[in-house]
């Protein structure tokens, strides 16, 4: 997985927010949404491929996909999560 130190220096390419790994029931939880169509990108595209993990912003309102250990810090791609999705 990405390295701590990795995960520090990189921030949300749309609002230069901090970003923490989100790993286990949580990238499950983005997954099954993915899979149901319940989430896209934020340019409306569905998601075909699950995740592996995510880099979510500190609002809690973004992630963006890790695939294979690389992560996508493409603004397009970055899934909009709703208000209030991991509570």
């Amino acid at each position: 997985m990405l390295d701590s130190k990795l995960i520090d220096m990189l921030r949300c390419p749309v609002d230069g927010s901090n970003l923490q790994l989100v790993i286990g029931d949580r990238v499950q939880r983005i997954n099954v949404a993915l899979e149901s169509g319940d989430l896209r990108d934020r340019l409306d595209q569905r998601i075909n491929a699950p995740l592996d993990a995510a880099l979510l912003n500190s609002q809690a309102n973004r992630v963006y996909p890790i695939r294979g250990g690389i992560p996508s810090l493409v603004a397009g791609e970055a899934i909009d999560l709703p208000e209030h999705f991991f509570q």
